[in-house]
């Protein structure tokens, strides 16, 4: 865990102080979105001035990430409010949507993998290797507007677009995320299913397993003791590699379904050319990816020690 924690600190470092020398570079001011292509070098100047921007780019990037640890994303351009708090607000919908998406992935992919792992060679195990090849193929926005199109046109289930709070009413909140979190998740459940298929099949024919099945071991403790915690590695991985593309299809799906959320909010602020919004939105998922690594190493580290002793 120790190493894990050495690794994450300058990677986090390194990916602020590269957001932020691209931001740096850009030649993008503060003055052009509040004073206008008329603006004089006087009145540049003095914007910049107030920004901070008048200062070298290290001392400019030192007290920025002193901001961060603070959890201060500095100020939107545009607006002059504080990117923490813009971010805050839209981050529920986005969590909303990509934590079930995630927890859609991991049901059904456990379930899928598992399943055709047991049931290797069979009609199963065919249809469920060419579903997951079919679905890894579809993009999110074909998926979310396929769904809109089955669910909310030909049999009207949900609504097609907008968000309420949990806090307001669950149920509501429910039917408004469950298709972008299905068009979203799809990738996850193809992914984690065949790579648990593929580790478990892996490990059923090692010698320990074959062992447990000779001493009389139950089929379910084969699985759960030995089979599923030596040959999950693999898909356990494939999870830390998904956070990524939920918050990258997040810019999509918020669109397509009409949500206020992170991804939207990052996207509005890159093409306003609002650099603290799209800075302050990255490091977020700097922050978000390092941490689920984190936890999916763990996990993994809970896991080598059945590895180990079967070997």
């Amino acid at each position: 865990m120790g190493r894990t924690v050495a690794v994450v600190v300058p990677v986090f470092v390194f990916a602020t102080f590269i957001t932020y020398a691209l931001g740096a570079v850009s030649d993008l001011s503060p003055a052009g979105l509040l004073l206008g292509d008329a603006a004089t070098p006087e009145a540049v100047a003095k914007v910049d001035a107030q920004f901070g921007l008048d200062r070298p780019v290290v001392v400019q990037y030192l007290d920025w990430l002193g901001g961060i640890l603070r959890g201060d994303l500095g100020v939107s351009w545009f607006n002059s409010i504080s990117v923490t708090d813009q971010i805050f607000q839209r981050l529920e919908i986005s969590a909303s949507v990509a934590g079930l998406a995630l927890l859609i992935g991991v049901v059904f992919g456990t379930l899928l993998g598992v399943l055709a792992a047991i049931f290797q060679g069979s009609w199963f195990d065919r249809t469920v290797t060419a579903f997951c090849t079919v679905i890894s193929t579809l993009p999110a926005f074909v998926m979310a507007i396929g769904l809109i199109v089955v669910f909310c046109i030909l049999i009207p289930l949900v609504p097609s677009a907008g968000y309420v709070s949990p806090s307001v009413s669950v149920s509501q909140w429910l039917s408004l995320i469950v298709l972008p979190a299905t068009a979203l998740s799809l990738d996850t459940v193809s992914d984690l299913a065949r790579q648990l298929r593929t580790g478990l099949v892996s490990a059923y024919q090692e010698n320990y397993v074959v062992g447990a099945v000779v001493r009389g071991l139950s089929r379910r403790r084969v699985l759960f003791v030995h089979v599923l915690r030596n040959g999950a590695g693999p898909a356990v991985t494939i999870l830390g590699m998904r956070v990524p593309s939920l918050l990258g299809g997040a810019v999509v799906t918020e669109s397509i379904f009409g949500m206020a959320g992170y991804g939207r909010f990052a996207a509005e602020g890159a093409l306003r050319g609002d650099v603290p919004v799209v800075q302050g939105t990255l490091v977020v998922a700097v922050v978000l990816v390092l941490g689920f690594n984190l936890l999916v190493n763990t996990a993994l580290l809970r896991l080598r020690p059945a590895a180990l002793r079967g070997t």
